[in-house]
């Protein structure tokens, strides 16, 4: 290879680094919010500091984005349901087609990897972490909230539904 053919290369190669770069960059300026089922990038709204005493003001609202931490530094966010159960905060991962937790979403095994997440209601932005619920006396009385809030939700079935506990940021 000669080097007027390396050169070449070499500036396709930074034009291309170069566009990647301020391709990211625009996305986390003015941030690639999650719609329905398609998946986003950063959230960008009002950053909510210190604790939460009451989530009940999320009760009128119908969905919520979450954003998690990715192993390769590019934030993932999605659209999600959650709900107030005796004053927590909770959001849920429904897996339709079945599957393990949490396998079968990215966002899930995001969390169970690093719980420290941010969560957008409205234009308010909470940073936060989430724990999995096991103990299946908390999950049936959770998931009974979540039944009365969407009502005409097709819920896949509480062996299908896993719930996090939104708790506050480390």
């Amino acid at each position: 290879m000669t080097s007027s053919n390396m050169n070449i290369i070499l500036r396709y190669l930074g034009a291309l680094f170069t566009f990647l770069l301020l391709t990211i960059g625009l996305f986390w300026a003015v941030g690639f919010e999650p719609k329905d089922q398609r998946p986003g990038l950063w959230l960008k709204g009002n950053l909510v500091e210190g604790p939460v005493i009451d989530w009940s003001f999320t009760d009128s609202v119908k969905e919520i984005h979450i954003q998690t931490k990715t192993r390769y530094f590019i934030p993932h966010s999605v659209t999600t349901y959650s709900a107030t159960h005796n004053g927590q905060f909770y959001i849920m991962s429904a897996y339709y087609e079945g599957g393990s937790f949490p396998n079968a979403r990215g966002w899930n095994r995001n969390i169970v990897r690093d719980p420290r997440v941010r969560i957008k209601v409205g234009r308010q932005l909470f940073d936060r972490t989430a724990s999995y619920i096991s103990d299946e006396s908390i999950r049936e009385s959770v998931y009974q909230s979540f039944v009365s809030k969407y009502p005409e939700w097709a819920s896949p079935g509480i062996e299908n539904v896993h719930l996090l506990l939104v708790g506050p940021a480390s």
